[in-house]
């Protein structure tokens, strides 16, 4: 995809280096690499005698969650035909690390280990269709605290381990673009804590401290109400989960000898996303690859059953395969065909370089067979056009983040839709040509294309503007009636960002962005 600038620093532009370091990693390592260095610090603060914890009894309790997480999904992962996925293993050990008092007593590792293997068995038996139901460690502990077998204390959610929890849960929010839904529960939770301890007698700014430093609303928030496949497909949905999460952690409750915890408030909001959540999971059969460029291609897949979207929303593959690198062995892609074909459904994928390696996802993609099948789950998204056909368009994509406008245009093309007013500014690499050319000819949309190379014979209604970047004189020049358009930009997160920066400095008061942060 091209790279953007803007004449003007910008908070996109500021975090471009962020977003390309965290990039770099899956959001699976991102978050066990963060949960591990909290693990660090805790042990090292036991040590210094910041923590009441006993060293020992840390390692003791770390080495029975990880291990049972582990090998439990080592030995249950093969009877349902899944491979392992370590580190989501290592995850719920860690996870359920900071959830139960550390200790080295048998009874307490045994109510510990315990947890670890109801909450990697959650992951097989409470799924429907490759979804998980409940958070895994939340479903474990919440097992082992309604049948009154151990108890949680959440010892994360001390005052001594909160900056650190508090950067590394702001990182885990900001690289998943869910910093308003973590933000909706702290609010919440917080503000209902704080006006209850107040209740009872603390000034606001003590109240507001104790919320805080002693309840654990932030790693809650960052780490386990974030989780992908608990959450609902649209944002509203997961900010109304997120409300609800927050008043059920911090009202306390009881039904029958059932009393709040905040595994039980976690756990019963996942019920309320997977209700709003599309149950499907589709087995796609593939069919074809279809060259878009010299490192672009459509990849078109048949479905057993139609497959319910609204266009530019994405799902996501899972394609086991020996070997797996870093990247891991799922990925999310945005849906390339028009929601009304039923018979397949077809992705816009960037390759690697030709002599590239890649990853090993992209490599064993490429490799498929006709009549492989690869398993879809999780459609879910709001880069979604507005109801009103009226409202006049601008489209901005850099390189193959032109895919959710391709659906979109396409939905259109076959009579889905309604005509719309539209402008579609494309970002060009060099030498990769123009992808989906012949679908954005027949959309009738008015096409800009930036780059340096002039693709020739452009159709009637194309322009090109000669500049290597999709900087804010560019588009005030090849879009003068942009402030009269709602925007839309898909790309990378530094594209994005600097787009967006640059649209609402030339006037642009609506856009919506997509961006490709993976997990």
């Amino acid at each position: 995809m091209s790279a953007v600038a803007v004449p003007r620093p910008t908070l996109g532009a500021a975090l471009a280096p962020v977003d390309r370091a965290l990039g770099r990693v899956t959001m699976y390592r991102l978050v066990l690499l963060l949960l591990a260095a909290l693990a660090l610090v805790a042990l090292a603060y036991a040590a210094a005698g910041t923590l009441p914890y006993a060293p020992g009894d840390m390692v003791a309790s770390a080495a029975v969650a990880l291990g049972v997480a582990y090998g439990a999904n080592r030995l249950v992962a093969p009877l349902f035909r899944v491979r392992p996925h370590a580190e989501s293993a290592l995850i719920t050990g860690l996870l359920l690390f900071f959830l139960f008092w550390p200790s080295a007593k048998s009874g307490d590792l045994l109510d510990l280990g315990l947890a670890a293997l109801l909450a990697t068995l959650s992951k097989y038996l409470l799924a429907w269709r490759g979804r998980h139901l409940l958070n895994p460690a939340a479903a474990g502990a919440a097992i082992v605290g309604v049948t009154q077998l151990g108890a949680t204390v959440w010892w994360v959610g001390g005052k001594e381990l909160l900056p650190f929890v508090l950067v590394a849960a702001v990182v885990v929010l900001y690289r998943t673009r869910r910093l308003a839904v973590g933000a909706t529960f702290v609010v919440v939770a917080g503000a209902i804590v704080t006006v209850r301890l107040v209740d009872g007698g603390q000034g606001v700014g003590d109240a507001l401290t104790t919320a805080l430093q002693s309840y654990p609303i932030v790693f809650l928030a960052g780490f386990m109400l974030s989780e992908p496949l608990t959450l609902p497909p649209r944002r509203v949905q997961a900010l109304l989960v997120a409300a609800l999460v927050g008043v059920l952690f911090a009202v306390p409750w009881h039904v029958g000898g059932v009393t709040s915890t905040p595994e039980l408030a976690l756990v019963l909001g996942n019920v309320l996303a997977f209700a709003f959540a599309r149950r499907t999971g589709v087995r796609l059969r593939f069919v074809e690859r279809r060259p878009l460029g010299p490192s672009t291609a459509e990849y078109v897949f048949a479905v057993d059953r139609p497959v319910r979207f609204a266009a530019g929303q994405y799902t996501e593959l899972a394609l086991p395969h020996g070997r797996a690198d870093r990247r891991g062995v799922r990925r999310v892609f945005t849906i390339a065909s028009a929601p009304g074909d039923g018979r397949t459904v077809a992705f816009g994928v960037r390759e690697s370089p030709a002599g590239g390696r890649g990853s090993s996802f992209k490599r064993t993609l490429s490799g498929l067979e006709p009549g492989a099948v690869v398993a879809a789950t999780t459609v879910a998204g709001d880069f979604v056009l507005p109801r009103d056909p009226a409202v006049p368009l601008l489209l901005v994509a850099g390189g193959i983040g032109i895919t959710p406008f391709v659906s979109q245009l396409r939905e259109a093309g076959a009579g889905e839709g309604v005509a719309r007013d539209v402008v579609l500014v494309v970002g060009l690499t060099p030498g990769e040509g123009v992808p989906y050319r012949d679908v954005l000819a027949r959309s009738g949309a008015r096409v800009v294309l930036v780059g340096p190379d002039a693709p020739g014979d452009l159709p009637a209604g194309w322009t090109h503007v000669d500049a290597p970047l999709l900087a804010e004189d560019v588009l005030r020049r090849a879009v003068p009636d942009a402030a009269d358009r709602a925007a839309y930009v898909s790309g990378p997160p530094a594209m994005v960002d600097a787009v967006r920066g640059a649209l609402r400095r030339i006037g642009v008061r609506r856009v919506r962005t997509d961006h490709f942060a993976g997990y």
